[in-house]
Protein backbone atom coordinates (compact mmCIF):
# COMPACT_ATOMS: atom_id res chain seq x y z
CA UNK A 1 0.00 0.00 0.00
CA UNK A 2 1.75 3.73 -1.05
CA UNK A 3 2.09 6.03 1.28
CA UNK A 4 0.36 9.27 1.71
CA UNK A 5 4.02 11.17 0.60
CA UNK A 6 3.50 9.34 -2.97
CA UNK A 7 -0.49 10.12 -3.56
CA UNK A 8 -0.13 13.04 -5.56
CA UNK A 9 -2.73 16.04 -4.52
CA UNK A 10 -5.31 15.35 -7.53
CA UNK A 11 -6.28 12.30 -5.55
CA UNK A 12 -7.26 14.09 -2.34
CA UNK A 13 -10.89 13.72 -3.46
CA UNK A 14 -10.96 10.73 -5.22
CA UNK A 15 -12.87 7.57 -3.84
CA UNK A 16 -10.72 5.53 -1.55
CA UNK A 17 -11.12 2.34 -3.39
CA UNK A 18 -9.35 4.17 -6.20
CA UNK A 19 -7.13 6.20 -3.79
CA UNK A 20 -5.93 2.59 -2.07
CA UNK A 21 -6.30 1.04 -5.03
CA UNK A 22 -2.95 -1.74 -5.05
CA UNK A 23 0.04 -0.15 -7.65
CA UNK A 24 2.20 -3.31 -7.55
CA UNK A 25 1.60 -7.33 -6.66
CA UNK A 26 3.50 -6.25 -3.50
CA UNK A 27 0.41 -4.54 -2.08
CA UNK A 28 -2.16 -7.08 -2.97
CA UNK A 29 -2.96 -8.83 0.32
CA UNK A 30 -4.53 -11.55 -0.13
CA UNK A 31 -4.58 -15.09 -2.59
CA UNK A 32 -0.87 -15.20 -2.19
CA UNK A 33 -0.65 -18.88 -4.19
CA UNK A 34 -2.15 -17.09 -6.94
CA UNK A 35 0.27 -14.09 -6.58
CA UNK A 36 2.74 -16.16 -6.72
CA UNK A 37 1.83 -18.50 -9.38
CA UNK A 38 1.39 -15.28 -11.51
CA UNK A 39 4.54 -13.58 -10.76
CA UNK A 40 6.57 -16.88 -11.72
CA UNK A 41 5.17 -16.59 -15.02
CA UNK A 42 6.08 -12.94 -15.28
CA UNK A 43 9.56 -13.62 -14.10
CA UNK A 44 10.13 -16.38 -16.73
CA UNK A 45 8.16 -14.26 -19.90
CA UNK A 46 5.79 -17.24 -19.66
CA UNK A 47 2.88 -15.09 -19.33
CA UNK A 48 -0.37 -17.27 -20.41
CA UNK A 49 -4.15 -15.76 -21.78
CA UNK A 50 -5.55 -15.74 -17.98
CA UNK A 51 -9.29 -16.24 -16.75
CA UNK A 52 -10.14 -14.37 -13.10
CA UNK A 53 -13.41 -15.46 -11.17
CA UNK A 54 -15.22 -14.76 -8.11
CA UNK A 55 -16.65 -12.54 -6.17
CA UNK A 56 -16.97 -8.54 -6.37
CA UNK A 57 -14.05 -6.83 -4.32
CA UNK A 58 -11.72 -9.60 -3.89
CA UNK A 59 -8.76 -7.91 -6.19
CA UNK A 60 -9.49 -9.53 -9.48
CA UNK A 61 -9.09 -6.23 -11.79
CA UNK A 62 -6.26 -4.85 -9.12
CA UNK A 63 -4.08 -7.75 -9.50
CA UNK A 64 -4.11 -7.88 -13.67
CA UNK A 65 -3.16 -4.04 -13.30
CA UNK A 66 -0.71 -4.84 -11.00
CA UNK A 67 0.54 -7.38 -13.58
CA UNK A 68 0.69 -4.81 -16.64
CA UNK A 69 2.14 -1.73 -14.25
CA UNK A 70 5.50 -4.45 -13.92
CA UNK A 71 5.30 -5.37 -17.34
CA UNK A 72 5.36 -1.87 -18.65
CA UNK A 73 6.62 1.41 -18.20
CA UNK A 74 3.97 4.31 -18.07
CA UNK A 75 5.01 6.01 -21.32
CA UNK A 76 4.30 2.39 -23.33
CA UNK A 77 1.14 1.37 -20.94
CA UNK A 78 -1.18 2.63 -23.26
CA UNK A 79 0.01 1.75 -26.75
CA UNK A 80 0.39 -1.85 -25.00
CA UNK A 81 -2.78 -2.59 -22.86
CA UNK A 82 -5.97 -1.92 -24.08
CA UNK A 83 -8.78 -2.48 -20.89
CA UNK A 84 -12.38 -3.29 -21.55
CA UNK A 85 -15.34 -2.85 -18.75
CA UNK A 86 -18.99 -3.88 -19.42
CA UNK A 87 -19.43 0.05 -19.83
CA UNK A 88 -18.14 -0.31 -23.17
CA UNK A 89 -20.43 -1.87 -25.58
CA UNK A 90 -19.46 -5.71 -25.89
CA UNK A 91 -21.01 -6.91 -28.95
CA UNK A 92 -19.49 -8.87 -31.86
CA UNK A 93 -18.38 -5.89 -33.75
CA UNK A 94 -16.62 -4.71 -30.63
CA UNK A 95 -14.21 -7.87 -30.91
CA UNK A 96 -13.80 -7.40 -34.98
CA UNK A 97 -13.39 -4.06 -34.03
CA UNK A 98 -10.97 -2.98 -31.38
CA UNK A 99 -9.81 -5.92 -29.91
CA UNK A 100 -9.10 -7.39 -33.25
CA UNK A 101 -6.74 -3.97 -34.42
CA UNK A 102 -5.31 -3.91 -31.54
CA UNK A 103 -4.35 -7.60 -30.89
CA UNK A 104 -2.90 -8.10 -34.66
CA UNK A 105 -0.97 -4.78 -35.20
CA UNK A 106 2.93 -5.02 -33.56
CA UNK A 107 4.82 -3.49 -32.00
CA UNK A 108 7.91 -2.00 -33.32
CA UNK A 109 10.06 -0.33 -30.65
CA UNK A 110 8.97 -3.08 -27.90
CA UNK A 111 9.13 -6.80 -27.90
CA UNK A 112 7.16 -9.31 -26.17
CA UNK A 113 3.03 -9.16 -26.15
CA UNK A 114 0.24 -6.86 -25.45
CA UNK A 115 -2.25 -7.53 -23.16
CA UNK A 116 -5.88 -6.83 -23.63
CA UNK A 117 -7.92 -6.92 -20.28
CA UNK A 118 -11.91 -7.19 -20.54
CA UNK A 119 -13.63 -6.64 -17.08
CA UNK A 120 -16.88 -8.25 -16.39
CA UNK A 121 -16.11 -10.32 -19.54
CA UNK A 122 -19.98 -12.76 -18.64
CA UNK A 123 -21.59 -9.64 -19.53
CA UNK A 124 -20.14 -10.45 -23.27
CA UNK A 125 -23.18 -12.04 -25.67
CA UNK A 126 -22.48 -15.81 -26.91
CA UNK A 127 -21.93 -14.65 -30.29
CA UNK A 128 -18.73 -12.06 -28.72
CA UNK A 129 -17.26 -14.23 -27.23
CA UNK A 130 -17.41 -16.82 -29.68
CA UNK A 131 -15.63 -14.39 -32.26
CA UNK A 132 -13.27 -13.75 -28.97
CA UNK A 133 -12.19 -17.32 -29.04
CA UNK A 134 -11.01 -16.84 -32.82
CA UNK A 135 -8.80 -13.97 -32.42
CA UNK A 136 -7.34 -15.57 -28.89
CA UNK A 137 -6.38 -18.62 -31.04
CA UNK A 138 -4.92 -16.41 -34.18
CA UNK A 139 -2.82 -13.32 -32.29
CA UNK A 140 -1.16 -15.89 -29.33
CA UNK A 141 1.95 -15.03 -30.55
CA UNK A 142 1.99 -11.12 -30.16
CA UNK A 143 -1.00 -10.79 -27.53
CA UNK A 144 -2.62 -11.84 -23.87
CA UNK A 145 -5.71 -11.56 -23.05
CA UNK A 146 -7.00 -11.66 -19.29
CA UNK A 147 -10.55 -12.06 -18.76
CA UNK A 148 -12.35 -10.97 -15.17
CA UNK A 149 -16.03 -12.36 -14.46
CA UNK A 150 -18.02 -12.68 -11.38
CA UNK A 151 -20.11 -16.15 -12.98
CA UNK A 152 -17.41 -18.45 -14.29
CA UNK A 153 -20.82 -20.22 -15.64
CA UNK A 154 -21.29 -17.58 -17.92
CA UNK A 155 -17.88 -17.57 -19.87
CA UNK A 156 -18.51 -19.99 -23.02
CA UNK A 157 -16.25 -23.72 -22.65
CA UNK A 158 -14.10 -22.97 -25.45
CA UNK A 159 -12.78 -19.71 -24.01
CA UNK A 160 -12.52 -21.26 -20.26
CA UNK A 161 -10.12 -23.75 -22.20
CA UNK A 162 -8.06 -21.38 -23.14
CA UNK A 163 -6.82 -19.64 -20.84
CA UNK A 164 -5.18 -20.28 -16.83
CA UNK A 165 -8.27 -20.20 -14.24
CA UNK A 166 -7.95 -18.60 -10.93
CA UNK A 167 -10.54 -18.30 -8.33
CA UNK A 168 -10.73 -15.37 -6.19
CA UNK A 169 -12.80 -16.43 -3.13
CA UNK A 170 -13.39 -13.60 -0.28
CA UNK A 171 -11.18 -12.01 1.64
CA UNK A 172 -10.96 -12.70 5.40
CA UNK A 173 -11.19 -10.75 8.26
CA UNK A 174 -7.80 -10.79 9.19
CA UNK A 175 -6.63 -9.82 5.85
CA UNK A 176 -9.43 -7.24 5.60
CA UNK A 177 -8.35 -5.80 8.75
CA UNK A 178 -4.81 -4.78 8.38
CA UNK A 179 -5.85 -2.81 5.23
CA UNK A 180 -8.82 -0.89 6.98
CA UNK A 181 -6.53 -0.04 9.30
CA UNK A 182 -4.34 1.45 7.08
CA UNK A 183 -6.93 3.53 5.26
CA UNK A 184 -7.91 4.80 8.98
CA UNK A 185 -4.54 5.84 10.20
CA UNK A 186 -3.95 7.46 6.68
CA UNK A 187 -7.62 9.43 7.47
CA UNK A 188 -7.62 9.77 10.59
CA UNK A 189 -10.71 8.35 11.37
CA UNK A 190 -12.09 8.12 14.95
CA UNK A 191 -13.93 4.54 14.57
CA UNK A 192 -15.01 2.09 17.70
CA UNK A 193 -13.82 -1.78 18.00
CA UNK A 194 -17.55 -2.28 17.33
CA UNK A 195 -17.73 0.03 14.14
CA UNK A 196 -14.96 -2.10 12.52
CA UNK A 197 -16.52 -5.37 13.12
CA UNK A 198 -19.56 -3.68 12.03
CA UNK A 199 -17.90 -3.12 8.44
CA UNK A 200 -16.29 -6.12 8.06
CA UNK A 201 -19.00 -8.43 8.60
CA UNK A 202 -21.14 -6.39 6.73
CA UNK A 203 -18.95 -6.26 3.80
CA UNK A 204 -18.83 -10.16 3.88
CA UNK A 205 -15.12 -10.57 2.14
CA UNK A 206 -15.61 -7.50 -0.55
CA UNK A 207 -12.69 -5.41 0.28
CA UNK A 208 -14.49 -2.47 -2.36
CA UNK A 209 -17.50 -2.70 -0.04
CA UNK A 210 -15.67 -2.43 3.22
CA UNK A 211 -13.87 0.68 1.89
CA UNK A 212 -17.13 2.35 0.56
CA UNK A 213 -19.15 1.78 4.00
CA UNK A 214 -15.70 2.99 5.65
CA UNK A 215 -15.86 6.50 3.58
CA UNK A 216 -19.72 6.74 3.49
CA UNK A 217 -19.83 6.62 7.23
CA UNK A 218 -17.07 8.77 8.35
CA UNK A 219 -18.51 11.45 5.52
CA UNK A 220 -22.12 11.15 7.03
CA UNK A 221 -21.26 11.00 10.97
CA UNK A 222 -17.50 11.76 11.44
CA UNK A 223 -17.46 9.05 14.00
CA UNK A 224 -17.52 5.58 12.75
CA UNK A 225 -19.61 2.98 15.56
CA UNK A 226 -21.63 -0.20 15.11
CA UNK A 227 -25.09 2.11 15.14
CA UNK A 228 -23.49 4.58 12.60
CA UNK A 229 -22.71 2.31 10.25
CA UNK A 230 -25.73 0.07 10.19
CA UNK A 231 -27.87 3.27 9.73
CA UNK A 232 -25.49 4.36 6.98
CA UNK A 233 -25.87 1.60 5.05
CA UNK A 234 -29.51 0.85 5.95
CA UNK A 235 -29.36 -2.47 7.89
CA UNK A 236 -31.33 -3.39 11.17
CA UNK A 237 -28.68 -3.35 14.14
CA UNK A 238 -28.55 -6.72 15.75
CA UNK A 239 -30.22 -5.25 18.72
CA UNK A 240 -33.23 -4.64 16.29
CA UNK A 241 -33.32 -7.94 15.02
CA UNK A 242 -33.16 -9.48 18.78
CA UNK A 243 -36.17 -7.55 19.39
CA UNK A 244 -38.64 -8.79 15.80
CA UNK A 245 -37.28 -12.24 16.58
CA UNK A 246 -38.48 -11.35 20.69
CA UNK A 247 -41.99 -10.13 19.69
CA UNK A 248 -42.50 -12.82 16.55
CA UNK A 249 -42.36 -15.66 19.53
CA UNK A 250 -43.50 -13.54 22.29
CA UNK A 251 -46.05 -11.27 21.38
CA UNK A 252 -49.62 -11.83 20.12
CA UNK A 253 -49.88 -11.12 16.13
CA UNK A 254 -51.55 -7.83 15.64
CA UNK A 255 -49.25 -6.30 18.68
CA UNK A 256 -46.60 -7.96 16.87
CA UNK A 257 -46.86 -6.82 13.41
CA UNK A 258 -47.78 -3.18 14.38
CA UNK A 259 -44.33 -3.21 16.57
CA UNK A 260 -42.21 -4.78 13.63
CA UNK A 261 -44.10 -1.96 11.34
CA UNK A 262 -43.55 0.66 13.55
CA UNK A 263 -39.75 0.13 13.76
CA UNK A 264 -39.88 -0.59 10.02
CA UNK A 265 -40.57 2.95 9.17
CA UNK A 266 -38.94 4.85 12.09
CA UNK A 267 -35.77 3.25 10.82
CA UNK A 268 -36.62 2.58 6.99
CA UNK A 269 -35.18 -0.77 6.54
CA UNK A 270 -36.23 -3.12 4.43
CA UNK A 271 -37.75 -6.66 4.91
CA UNK A 272 -35.77 -8.20 2.87
CA UNK A 273 -32.51 -7.35 5.37
CA UNK A 274 -34.57 -8.13 8.02
CA UNK A 275 -34.86 -11.61 6.64
CA UNK A 276 -31.58 -11.94 5.94
CA UNK A 277 -30.29 -10.89 9.36
CA UNK A 278 -33.23 -13.00 11.05
CA UNK A 279 -32.04 -16.56 9.09
CA UNK A 280 -28.57 -15.89 10.20
CA UNK A 281 -30.33 -15.35 14.07
CA UNK A 282 -32.66 -18.47 13.80
CA UNK A 283 -29.76 -20.68 13.87
CA UNK A 284 -28.41 -19.74 17.55
CA UNK A 285 -32.35 -20.17 18.26
CA UNK A 286 -32.93 -23.64 20.51
CA UNK A 287 -35.36 -25.00 18.01
CA UNK A 288 -35.52 -28.83 16.94
CA UNK A 289 -34.28 -29.82 13.50
CA UNK A 290 -37.57 -29.96 11.78
CA UNK A 291 -39.20 -26.94 12.98
CA UNK A 292 -36.07 -24.94 12.45
CA UNK A 293 -35.77 -26.66 8.65
CA UNK A 294 -39.54 -25.63 8.32
CA UNK A 295 -39.18 -22.12 9.19
CA UNK A 296 -36.13 -21.33 7.24
CA UNK A 297 -37.90 -22.80 4.27
CA UNK A 298 -40.99 -21.21 4.64
CA UNK A 299 -38.51 -17.68 5.12
CA UNK A 300 -37.06 -18.66 1.78
CA UNK A 301 -40.45 -18.76 0.16
CA UNK A 302 -41.18 -14.94 1.78
CA UNK A 303 -37.85 -14.13 0.12
CA UNK A 304 -38.44 -15.31 -3.55
CA UNK A 305 -42.46 -13.62 -3.13
CA UNK A 306 -40.52 -10.57 -2.03
CA UNK A 307 -38.20 -10.78 -4.94
CA UNK A 308 -40.82 -11.13 -7.54
CA UNK A 309 -42.06 -7.72 -5.90
CA UNK A 310 -44.59 -8.63 -4.06
CA UNK A 311 -45.83 -6.05 -1.05
CA UNK A 312 -43.76 -5.65 1.89
CA UNK A 313 -46.52 -5.91 4.63
CA UNK A 314 -48.08 -8.73 2.88
CA UNK A 315 -44.96 -10.52 3.07
CA UNK A 316 -44.48 -9.30 6.96
CA UNK A 317 -47.84 -11.24 8.18
CA UNK A 318 -46.56 -14.64 6.11
CA UNK A 319 -43.44 -14.47 8.10
CA UNK A 320 -45.02 -13.46 11.61
CA UNK A 321 -47.72 -16.60 10.60
CA UNK A 322 -44.30 -18.66 10.34
CA UNK A 323 -43.47 -17.21 14.01
CA UNK A 324 -46.52 -17.89 15.39
CA UNK A 325 -46.36 -21.58 13.67
CA UNK A 326 -43.28 -22.76 15.37
CA UNK A 327 -44.43 -21.12 18.70
CA UNK A 328 -47.52 -23.40 18.75
CA UNK A 329 -45.46 -26.24 17.68
CA UNK A 330 -43.20 -25.72 20.45
CA UNK A 331 -45.56 -24.65 23.04
CA UNK A 332 -47.44 -28.17 22.36
CA UNK A 333 -44.62 -30.34 22.15
CA UNK A 334 -43.34 -28.82 25.51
Amino acid sequence: MASTSKIPLQTRNLPWVEKYRPQTLDDLISHQDILSTIQKFISEDRLPHLLFYGPPGTGKTSTILACAKQLYKNREFNSMVLELNASDDRGIDVVRGPILSFASTRTIFKKGFKLVILDEADAMTQDAQNALRRVIEKFTENTRFCLICNYLSKIIPALQSRCTRFRFGPLSQSQMIPRLEHVIQQENIDITPDGMKAIVTLSVGDMRRSLNILQSTHMAYGKVTEETVYTCTGHPLRSDIANILDWALNKDFSTAYKQILQLKTLKGLALHDILTEVHLLIHRVDFSLSVRMDLLIKLADIEYRLASGTSEKIQLSSMLAAFQAVRDIVVSDG
